[in-house]
Order: C-alpha cells, then structure tokens, then sequence
C-alpha cells in the first residue's frame, strides 16, 4: 500500500533537488492548499496533489508508489 502522505526527502529524490528546496516546495504547495480551505501539515503534502501540480506521474519516476 502506499503513503497518502510525502516528506521533503521524498520531494526531494523526486525532483533531483536538496532536501531544502523539497521543504520549500512542500510550503508553496501547503499554501495553496490553505488558501483552497484545506488542512495541511508542515513539512508533508498530499501525494496525489504533488503530482498533479507538478505535471509529473508516478509512473515516470523510478521506484514511486502509487495509489
């Protein structure tokens, strides 16, 4: 089964970046969400949303999980 849920680390092999950028990725990501009415949680994003905005798929990256 997979995590609803991604890190920063996660993000961060995702998309060949620091782990600092994945944090910062996460916070721009967040702050849509809250601005959409959304619950969100410091430092994790949605999966599902995650790829969505960023244009990739799950099946484009090596080793992701997908729901």
């Amino acid at each position: 089964m997979s995590k609803l849920i991604m890190t920063a680390a996660e993000v961060a092999e995702i998309m060949e970046v620091s782990e600092r950028t994945g944090y910062n990725v996460i916070k721009q990501l967040n702050c849509e969400l809250e601005a959409k009415g959304f619950l969100t949680r410091a430092g994790r994003i949605p999966r599902k949303y995650f790829y969505e905005r960023t244009g990739l798929e799950p099946e484009e990256v090596p080793h992701a999980e997908v729901l």
